[in-house]
């Protein structure tokens, strides 16, 4: 939900533990599912032949560097963040690798880990903040603008 949220495309690497298959996906995603633009690539391998060479950062509780201190602010670069799974994180070879592209997100010393989708959404937003938020909506575009006013005055009158 939040890559169609927020116009992401969604890079799944496998072997995946998890089914993606149509019906599953529409469980979880509800009526988002539609729109959800989605890539699987079936190795790490195979997704790193294809994004190697791109703004790639993987995001690790073995990094220095807070993800606010990078500069994510050009809305014209695609950017690759990677996270790795909740069980066993990312590959420590790949992250030994890639000094120059670890992130982390800060917290508590003697915590390991958050949760994978609220990693994803932390991180997500980020980008967007630097990038003023660009092709987002920022103000109610379902139920029109001053939403909340126009329904005390629509209770006041009945």
């Amino acid at each position: 939900r939040t890559c169609v949220a927020i116009n992401a495309k969604l890079h799944i690497i496998g072997p995946i533990t998890f089914s993606i298959q149509d019906k599953d996906l529409k469980r979880v995603g509800m009526d988002y599912i539609d729109n959800l633009k989605l890539e699987y690539y079936p190795t790490l391998e195979d997704f790193l032949s294809k994004h190697r060479n791109k703004n790639l950062y993987y995001i690790t509780r073995y990094a220095d560097e807070p993800y606010c201190q990078k500069d994510f602010s050009d809305p014209v670069k695609d950017y690759f963040i990677v996270f790795g799974r909740e069980s066993t994180g990312i590959p420590h070879d790949l992250l030994r690798a890639n000094p120059d592209r670890l992130l982390r997100i800060p917290m508590v010393s003697d915590a390991r880990s958050l949760n994978l989708s609220n990693c994803v959404a932390i991180i997500a937003y980020e980008i967007l903040r630097q990038q003023n938020f660009i092709n987002l909506a920022t103000s109610e575009m379902i139920k029109g603008d001053h939403f909340l006013e126009k329904e005390v005055t629509k209770n006041e009158k009945k």
